[in-house]
């Protein structure tokens, strides 16, 4: 029986599992995504949310904290300025794991782990580029004006209408235009 034992130990002594599972969030900040079996997904990813908390909070200790998890300065450097700031609205949950098959040889069920907030497909919450397309709706009279139309009328005046074309003047008309203004 199993009773209390939350630790996957991964079928590794402490020390070659603590350097997998450092190396492997350095690999996860760095690349902001990762392919690996579930299991070692699910074990990152109880290790690598705790140093994801602290790093929205950028003081010393705290880089000083996951710096002797992580033991690279380029992957806490990485996390503290740009992770970081893109994950500072988020309560937690700043991975997914998405599994992706059996690996061939082994059979192994492998999975994909993701930093959430840096995956442009699923990401929901993402800024959409705004269309730089003009509404019809200005063209439509102000509400004051409105106000003093009756109902019937108002559902008409709510209508886009259709703006004419100020540039669109035939040659021969102009040319009779100007000949009228110049006889009078």
């Amino acid at each position: 029986m199993r009773h209390g034992k939350k630790i996957n130990h991964l079928g590794r002594t402490a020390s070659h599992r603590k350097a997998m599972l450092s190396n492997m969030a350095c690999s996860l900040i760095e690349h902001k995504r990762i392919n690996t079996t579930v299991a070692k997904a699910k074990a990152l990813r109880v290790y690598v949310e705790p140093l994801l908390t602290k790093s929205k909070e950028d003081t010393t200790h705290n880089r000083r904290t996951v710096f002797s998890y992580l033991q690279s300065k380029e992957a806490v450097a990485e996390l503290f300025r740009t992770v970081a700031p893109k994950i500072a609205e988020r309560n937690g949950g700043y991975t997914r794991i998405i599994k992706t098959g059996f690996r061939s040889g082994d059979a192994a069920d492998t999975a994909m782990i993701e930093l959430v907030d840096f995956n442009e497909l699923y990401n929901p919450n993402a800024e959409e580029k705004k269309a730089t397309r003009r509404s019809r709706r200005a063209a439509a009279p102000k509400k004051e004006a409105v106000a003093a139309i009756p109902a019937k009328e108002e559902a008409k005046a709510e209508e886009p209408v259709a703006e004419a074309p100020a540039a669109e003047i035939p040659a021969a008309e102009a040319t009779d235009a100007t000949e009228e203004k110049t006889e009078e």
